[in-house]
């Protein structure tokens, strides 16, 4: 898809460079959504001027600073490619209005060259332009070298500085790409770790990127989550990213992120791993296995509202923590208490709670057997009744037997329910109107 975009870009008639992630990622030979094009020469007016031709053109503003234009291409065949449109902007610089952080505008300037741009990055393997005409890369600060070396270096002694939020994005790419952070890299960290207070929620977890996710959650779903994690602890990033954390012992967290570990071995989705991370930060707390749960489950439940997480994985990951801790000789045994467990949790949940123990069981060098039985056995069950909407009869058959719409009705299904759940033969229309009709 990217070609096809380049092939577009390159046809507008501007001198325009690839830059960024997408260039990192091309040289790792990893495929990448990412396509952002840098266009030297121009201020903002004159790339939207040359940009207007071509479709509709919309300012792109980033933490409420203008930084360049998105295209929405009226050509039907790559608007269809580019959904959000194609980004595009001039060459900036980033200049102090006053001593604090948050004390700067990005001003284009169209005689900066696209080495200067690079030079205000982040990181030197971001720091990176391919020209399309040509295929010249532009590499001023050795980003391809760090990419071999798979070291990760900041642009410069500022770059925490200028955006906190760098400090979790160096921490995704230890997870997500596997890179090592250098010496000074995790100096400037733990300097610096303080200022991700100042961080917006969306940009950390919810995500404001065009693939709904912020830098924590791509962390949580990269190949090596429990490194990141170690780091961002032994820097002081996780106690200011998540408090609580700042009162888990070293012990401790290392339990949690050997789990976080074995959920991302595992290939289990973000819900399962947001889980797994705040499922025993309640311990200090409350050291009972309830306790600590209802605890912990009130510790993610603030902090995914804090960071703008969608409501619908919130309440996911707020009942997996919450209904944790369970004791392997405490597991469903006969096909009937499977489909009971299954009543009892619905199947998301029930299959979410068998992942999180299999992760927590691995991380502890345990057999988690039992559990995967148990996966195996909630696979078989699901074909038999266990939700209302299973039952053979509704609330509309019930009121024809004579019975009054309300919570009784519903409570005389839930009874018919837990009758079918105990004994799936009995959900026939025939069956359960005769049941019923004992109830009235």
């Amino acid at each position: 898809m990217r070609q096809e975009v380049e092939e577009y870009v390159r046809s507008l008639g501007l001198d325009a460079y690839l830059v960024g992630g997408a260039v990192r990622d091309e040289l790792l030979g990893l495929e990448s959504k990412d396509a952002d094009f840098l266009v030297p020469g121009v201020d903002t007016e004159q790339l939207r001027a040359a940009l207007a031709p071509h479709g509709r053109v919309d300012d792109l503003v980033v933490a409420g600073r203008l930084v360049g234009m998105r295209l929405r291409p009226s050509d039907r065949d790559v608007g269809a490619l580019t959904p959000a449109g194609i980004e595009f902007a001039p060459p900036r610089a980033e200049r102090s209005t006053g001593p604090g952080r948050h004390d700067f505008e990005i001003v284009a300037d169209p005689s900066l060259s696209v080495s200067d741009d690079m030079r205000r990055r982040d990181f030197t393997v971001n720091a990176m332009a391919r020209r399309l005409q040509t295929g010249e890369l532009v590499d001023p600060l050795g980003g391809q070298a760090d990419l071999e070396a798979r070291v990760l270096r900041t642009v410069s002694a500022q770059s925490f500085r200028e955006d906190p939020l760098r400090l979790v994005r160096a921490l995704r790419f230890v997870s997500q790409l596997g890179f090592e952070p250098d010496t000074t890299l995790l100096a400037q960290m733990r300097e610096q770790a303080g200022g991700v207070e100042f961080v917006s929620g969306e940009r950390i977890g919810g995500g404001l990127a065009a693939d709904g996710m912020g830098e924590l959650s791509k962390l949580l779903l990269g190949r090596e989550p429990a490194k990141a994690l170690r780091i961002a602890r032994d820097t002081g990033v996780l106690s200011q990213l998540i408090p609580e954390f700042g009162r888990v012992d070293e012990g401790l967290s290392d339990h949690i992120f050997a789990v976080v570990q074995e959920t991302a071995d595992a290939g289990d989705d973000l819900a399962v791993r947001l889980a797994t991370f705040f499922h025993d930060v309640g311990k200090p707390v409350d050291p009972d296995p309830l306790g600590h749960a209802r605890v912990a489950a009130e510790i993610a439940d603030k902090t995914l509202l804090r960071l703008r997480y969608p409501t619908r994985l919130a309440r996911r990951v707020v009942a997996i923590v919450r209904e944790h801790p369970f004791r392997v000789e405490d597991l469903p045994q006969t096909p009937r208490d499977v489909r009971r467990f299954l009543a009892q949790h619905g199947d998301e949940l029930a299959f979410d709670l068998v992942a999180h123990r299999r992760a927590d069981l691995r991380a502890k060098d345990k057999d988690a057997t039992p559990v995967e039985e148990l996966g195996a056995a909630l696979e078989r069950e699901r074909a038999n009744p266990y939700r209302l909407s299973d039952l053979a009869i509704d609330g509309s058959d019930l009121i024809g037997l004579g019975f009054v719409p309300g919570p009784g009705l519903g409570h005389v299904l839930e009874t018919l329910l837990a009758q079918v759940v105990d004994e799936p033969e009995l959900n026939t229309r025939d069956e359960l109107l005769t049941r019923a009709k004992g109830l009235l």
